[in-house]
């Protein structure tokens, strides 16, 4: 049997179980996504494919009941493990009147739900993360017991909002943890022509905090190294950069084609590294997961996503005379 490293973690069977449900169900979710789109039935997908171990087990690192998540557009896993559903992310796609992120007047992936702590991102790549350097300065001067977390792609690090947010951070020693999730290419630009350094997290020295890279495709190095930052944060010991080495596995969006600028080779290559499949065989290296168990997951992440769609085709669109509704005060 397998050297079992979720239980040196503190994690139980059930909690990578459900981890690695989770992971399924964004995957799942995701392929669906772009089924629809295909047939002409959602206008776009902005996916995680590839990504879902990083998500998941950062997210999972987090206290659900009080930290806030300022996701970017692919964390379909983070807003699953805070509390978002299939059917809210389904409405989201097809711009549907109960989409809880904004009523279908975003794009899918401006994630938003206020009791769950998520916070609503903006379509200019980045914004998200002087917003959750704001989060933090809050729960500082307010002296309350919460952490900021906030994801971004490694092309997000070479913005200015980056560079301010994180050196604010620094100066302040804010509650915030910086989760760049590096899938190596910025829309069609590969990592080589976006960084002269080796890593993102060598930029951590300049802002005074600690940087790390991590494995991406492996959800409990993940997890080990958001709980090290969380636990830093609380202590009042200031932020952390960590950099989730991870790949996309799709095109950047439905309205790219990768083949562009990517050959099968690589592709394949970072396929046969597909972190749920890799976690699922931990699982059963390690006894957690059986062929039974794994069907039953399969079958109950299939059957929300089947109903979820279902409810999202057939739910009303927004009436148009509501179409300024949420964007101008209304008398």
């Amino acid at each position: 049997m397998a050297q079992n490293r979720h239980q040196a973690l503190g994690l139980s069977d059930d909690t990578v179980l459900e981890m690695y449900e989770t992971m399924l169900l964004a995957r799942k979710l995701d392929e669906r996504m772009w089924l629809l789109n295909r047939a002409g039935k959602i206008p776009f997908v902005i996916s995680c494919q590839g990504q879902e171990a990083a998500q998941v087990g950062a997210a999972f690192a987090l206290d659900r009941t009080k930290d806030y998540v300022l996701p970017y557009y692919r964390d379909v896993g983070v807003v699953l493990t805070f509390g978002m559903t299939p059917r809210e992310l389904m409405l989201a796609a097809f711009a549907k009147a109960e989409d809880p992120n904004s009523g279908g007047r975003q794009m899918p992936g401006h994630f938003g739900k206020k009791k769950n702590r998520i916070v609503t991102g903006s379509s200019p790549v980045t914004t998200q993360v002087p917003h959750a350097v704001g989060f933090a300065l809050a729960a500082k001067m307010e002296k309350k017991d919460f952490v900021a977390f906030v994801t971004f792609g490694e092309g997000s690090s070479n913005q200015g909002d980056f560079h301010e947010g994180a050196n604010f951070a620094g100066v302040h020693k804010l509650p915030v943890i910086f989760m760049c999730e590096n899938n190596k290419y910025a829309i069609s630009v590969p990592i080589s022509k976006q960084l002269a350094c080796e890593k993102v997290s060598d930029r951590a020295i300049g802002y005074g905090m600690p940087g790390y890279t991590v494995d991406g495709t492996d959800p409990l190095e993940v997890y080990r190294v958001v709980k090290e930052a969380a636990d830093r944060a609380r202590r009042g010991e200031g932020p952390t950069l960590i950099e989730a080495v991870t790949y996309r596995l799709t095109s950047h969006s439905s309205d790219d084609d990768h083949r562009v600028y990517r050959t099968e080779e690589e592709l394949a290559e970072a396929r046969a590294k597909d972190p749920i499949v890799s976690f699922a065989n931990y699982l059963k290296e390690t006894g957690v997961l059986t062929d039974e168990r794994e069907k039953e997951i399969q079958e109950r992440v299939m059957k929300e996503v089947n109903e979820a769609t279902d409810y999202a085709e057939k739910a009303p669109y927004a009436e148009p005379e509501h179409a300024l509704r949420y964007v101008y005060a209304e008398e």
